[in-house]
């Protein structure tokens, strides 16, 4: 049987609060990154948190209100297709995690990062690989992430129309790659990103290329390419 996310990292740390830290965005074409910290409140957590990937968007909705309700702080932001631009889709990661740590209205001690890249965080920072299946708060700090970034490509999905962002939240789509043909890029899109030269070339993306729905091309990637990681957007 396999067992879901737990406390037990969170109850590890002692000498103060500890937060779950998520990232989402980092493979799509178009649209900011976003990242989510949250501080849970371990006599509150709210049932049903796990990896925001293997949840519904109604069920990561629900969830978004029960761990706003009962966490002891959570905080999400986000960093610019300007900035994924200038400082790389990693670096530009850890600017949201940043952003999302210092706009806690509490102050954490330690911070559990998902995945093995240990990011310039203002408290002491805690990689886990596969943290968002593992630990409760990375699991809450993943579901914040995701639906915010969602909700955002909705709305952009409104100011820039006939990409079908509200669909497929940036990330390929046949209706993507024919906007992007016929349409151009708009503003958001990641004009970096090897997916959308190809496309506004008139080539199609490799199975490979597809295959890899969040990874860094190799004019964004910090000394030198990175090892993707592999999500599907839902």
């Amino acid at each position: 049987m396999t067992r879901g996310p737990s406390m037990l990292l969170e109850k590890a740390f002692v000498g103060g609060p500890v937060c779950g830290v998520d990232e989402a965005g980092r493979g799509p074409w178009a649209g900011p990154v976003s990242a989510a910290a949250v501080i849970l409140n371990p006599r509150k957590v709210p049932k049903g948190l796990d990896d925001s990937k293997k949840l519904s968007a109604k069920t990561r909705e629900a969830l978004e209100l029960e761990i706003k309700a009962h966490a002891v702080a959570w905080c999400v932001g986000f960093a610019s297709v300007e900035e994924i631009a200038s400082l790389n889709i990693l670096h530009a990661a850890g600017l949201a995690m940043r952003r999302a740590i210092e706009g806690l209205s509490v102050a954490p001690a330690y911070a559990l990062v998902d995945g093995n890249y240990r990011f310039d965080l203002p408290c002491e920072v805690k990689t886990v690989v596969g943290g968002d299946g593992k630990s409760k708060s990375i699991a809450a700090a993943s579901i914040l992430a995701k639906v915010a970034r969602d909700r955002l490509m909705i709305e952009m999905d409104a100011r820039y129309p006939g990409y079908g962002f509200a669909s497929h939240k940036g990330y390929h789509a046949e209706i993507h790659v024919t906007a992007l043909r016929t349409l151009g890029p708009c503003e958001i899109h990641r004009m970096g990103w090897a997916p959308v030269k190809l496309a506004l070339a008139g080539g199609a993306p490799s199975q490979e290329m597809l295959a890899l729905e969040d990874w860094a091309t190799e004019d964004t990637a910090p000394d030198g390419p990175q090892k993707p990681r592999r999500t599907k957007p839902t």
